[in-house]
C-alpha cells in the first residue's frame, strides 16, 4: 500500500504469476527429405520384341507379379522337344537298372545311359531359366510408376521398361551437425510435419553414418515412418523437431 497526497491510504493493483514446476523439452530443427524405403528401374534380363505389358501405370503391385513378357516361342519350342525326350531316356535308365543288377552290363555303360538323362534334365532346367529370363516381375510390392514403352517394341537389358518404389515405408533423411551426433542414435524418435499438413507425425532413427564429412563437419541419418495410408510421397520436404533432452522440474 502507499499514502495519498490526502494523509490516507490508497492501494495498488499488483499482478503476481505464481511459478509452478513443469516440463521443459529441449529440442532443434532441421530440414529432411522423404525416400522410397526401395525403388528400381524394371529391365529384362534377355532381348526380345515385348509381347505383352500387364501392369497399369500408377497401380500398386505385389512382389513376384507378371510385369511384362518377351517373347519366348523359340525357347517353348525347345523345351517342348527337350521334353519330349525325356520319358524315352527315363525308360531307357530303367532298362539298364534291371540289367546292371543282373550283371548282364557293365557299371560304365549304366553310368552312361545315366549321365545322358541327367544331361538331358539340364538342359530342360536350362531352357526354363532362358524363359523366366523372358517375364519380367516385381522384385518387391510396390507402385508402379510411368510405362516408357509399349508392346511391340524390341526390349534388352539397357531398355528402362518402368520403375517400381516401395513408399510404405518411407525413409526421412536428414544430416547431423557434430555438435548433435552424440545426442541421436538408432532407436531415437523424431516429429516431422510437410507442406499443406498442420498434423505432426512420429519416426524413428535406423542408421547413422559413421564418419563425419571432412567439409561440412556434419553426417547423415535416416528414421523410418510406416506411411501405411502411402498419403506421403517421396521426395517431399520435411520439418523435423529432434528433442535432445527433457527437464521434468524446470
Amino acid at each position: 500500500s502507499a499514502r495519498s497526497s490526502g494523509g490516507g491510504r490508497q492501494e495498488l493493483a499488483v499482478n503476481a504469476t505464481l511459478l509452478e514446476p513443469q516440463v521443459l523439452n529441449n529440442y532443434f530443427r532441421i530440414t529432411g527429405i522423404l525416400l522410397p524405403d526401395e525403388e528400381v528401374d524394371l529391365t529384362f534380363e534377355t532381348a526380345g520384341k515385348i509381347t505383352n505389358i500387364h501392369f497399369q501405370e500408377g497401380s500398386f503391385v505385389q512382389k513376384g507379379a507378371l510385369l511384362a513378357k518377351v517373347n519366348d516361342a523359340p525357347l517353348q519350342a525347345e523345351l517342348k522337344k527337350l521334353e519330349a525326350q525325356l520319358p524315352l531316356a527315363e525308360d531307357r535308365l530303367f532298362r539298364q537298372q534291371t540289367l546292371l543288377d543282373k550283371d548282364a552290363i557293365s557299371q560304365e555303360t549304366y553310368q552312361s545311359v545315366f549321365t545322358q538323362l541327367e544331361t538331358l534334365k539340364a538342359e530342360i532346367e536350362l531352357v526354363k531359366a532362358r524363359i523366366r529370363q523372358t517375364e519380367l516381375r516385381a522384385p518387391f510390392s510396390g507402385m508402379i510408376g510411368l510405362r516408357q514403352v509399349s508392346e511391340g517394341a524390341y526390349a534388352s537389358p539397357s531398355v528402362i521398361i518402368t520403375n517400381l518404389t516401395k513408399i510404405s515405408p518411407l525413409k526421412i533423411e536428414f544430416s547431423l551437425t557434430q555438435n548433435y551426433i552424440n545426442k541421436i542414435r538408432p532407436g531415437s524418435e523424431i516429429t516431422f510435419s510437410v507442406e499443406n499438413d498442420l498434423e505432426e507425425y512420429q519416426a524413428t532413427v535406423y542408421a547413422i553414418e559413421s564418419r563425419l564429412d571432412i567439409q561440412t563437419l556434419s553426417l547423415f541419418a535416416r528414421a523410418r515412418y510406416p506411411n501405411s495410408d502411402m498419403k506421403m510421397k517421396p521426395g517431399q520436404s520435411a520439418k523435423i523437431r529432434i528433442t535432445l533432452d527433457q527437464i521434468d522440474n524446470a
